[in-house]
């Protein structure tokens, strides 16, 4: 098996599928805000979604349309500029007339039509203009078309993200692509961010869900940017076949590898595209008595204001890492424990090593950084992907709806 990342393509970098990205007027200063991603033949799909309770139409309807059909999708519409969250009754008419749109212009079936949207929750979502612009975006659909469809799902995204990946199986290849959005109320708990990978391998149901699962466990839930799960996370994964590479148990690996480093590629894309961020930030916490103490104390390192904002000024305070970990409600031996920023080791074993404070904060200079927590509880460690907390993530959230 090898995997091979590609330098563009994103979601139509794999066979038999293309997108459009144009404006349909929904955002008030005229960006492009309507995704249209299209299978050319029927799709196995899988998706995993948000679990917060207050959850947004397009998810209720996204879900539906998946067990109606039994898993398979032809297409994928997604808005940018409203996310259609706690809008009662008459937003889930808007999801559902926008499935019903699609599916129309496409000719196929309502329910093999997947809705997302991103944005203002609280807000209604203009049929008209959806209706509209899909009737554009259908005109517009091409395999060349992926980068306007990753720009269209952007809200306060600095960049779009977009990713590939080519795995060699049995002698053949096949591809791996896909997008995402996602800036700020970042703290996917997949059981506002959204991801959409398409592959043209032919991949069944069980092994799809399953590659799906283990993919986004060990990148777009091992990632924050601000501890705040969306109303309308989701991340939706097609398979068409049209490469002719089948995928089966013995292959089962290759895939899931390959789907896992696209994956990651485009979550580390939305950390760095964190609101006002400036420092990718991977946190290490090893020496845990479970996998998943490892996760929980990761995640609350990553969490934390006081760390975030430590790491944004540049300052080497290993107090605070080692005050979280403390809290974190795991395993946690004090005179066995270590942090690390850099390679510098700033607390072993009950003693503080201030001497190395000044390596440290040469390091945190840097834009890319690792710091590391040894719990000292047990052998179990994880990863997680955060990044710091400036000013201007507090300007861009002041005054997001004004």
């Amino acid at each position: 098996m090898s995997i091979t990342q590609t330098a563009g393509g994103g979601v139509t970098a794999a066979q038999g599928f293309i997108a459009a990205g144009i404006s349909a007027g929904i955002k008030a200063n005229g960006n492009a805000d309507l995704a249209l991603l299209v299978s050319t033949r029927p799709a196995q799909a899988a998706a995993v979604f948000t679990t917060n309770k207050a959850v947004a139409a397009p998810v209720v309807v996204s879900r539906e349309h998946l067990s109606r059909s039994g898993g398979v999708a032809r297409a994928i519409v997604v808005n940018s500029g409203c996310a259609n969250a706690c809008t009662g009754a008459d937003g889930l008419a808007v999801a559902r007339d926008t499935a019903a749109e699609a599916a129309r212009l496409l000719d196929c079936r309502v329910e093999q039509v997947l809705v997302a949207s991103t944005g203002v929750i609280g807000v209604s979502l203009p049929v008209e203009k959806i209706r509209s612009g899909l009737a554009q975006a259908a005109q517009a659909l091409g395999a060349d078309r992926g980068a306007d469809a990753a720009r269209a799902i952007m809200t306060t995204d600095p960049f779009p993200k977009e990713a590939a990946a080519r795995i060699a199986v049995g002698g053949r290849e096949a591809a791996i692509g896909g997008m995402a959005k996602g800036s700020g109320m970042i703290e996917p708990m997949m059981a506002t961010m959204l991801a959409f990978v398409t592959t043209d391998a032919a991949v069944p149901p069980p092994l799809l869900d399953r590659a799906l699962r283990e993919a986004v466990d060990d990148t777009f839930n091992a990632i924050s940017v601000d501890g705040e799960c969306s109303t309308n996370d989701c991340v939706m994964l097609l398979a068409n076949g049209a490469s002719g590479v089948a995928i089966d148990d013995a292959s089962y690996g290759a895939f899931r590898d390959g789907l896992t480093s696209v994956c990651r590629e485009l979550a580390l894309g939305i950390v760095r595209g964190g609101e006002g961020a400036t420092k990718l930030v991977t946190v290490v916490v090893t020496g845990a008595a479970s996998s998943g103490d490892a996760r929980k104390a990761a995640k609350a390192i990553a969490n934390s204001p006081l760390v975030k904002t430590a790491i944004h000024g540049g300052d080497p305070n290993w107090g605070r890492l080692i005050a979280v970990a403390g809290r974190a409600g795991v395993a946690f031996e004090l005179e066995r424990a270590s942090v690390t920023i850099g390679t510098a080791v700033l607390f072993d074993r009950g003693r503080p090593h201030d001497e190395r404070a000044s390596e440290a904060a040469e390091y945190l200079k840097g834009t890319d950084l690792t710091v590391s927590v040894d719990l000292g509880a047990g052998g179990a460690s994880s990863t997680v992907w955060t990044c710091d907390l400036s000013a201007e993530y507090v300007r861009i959230n002041a005054d997001y709806r004004t």
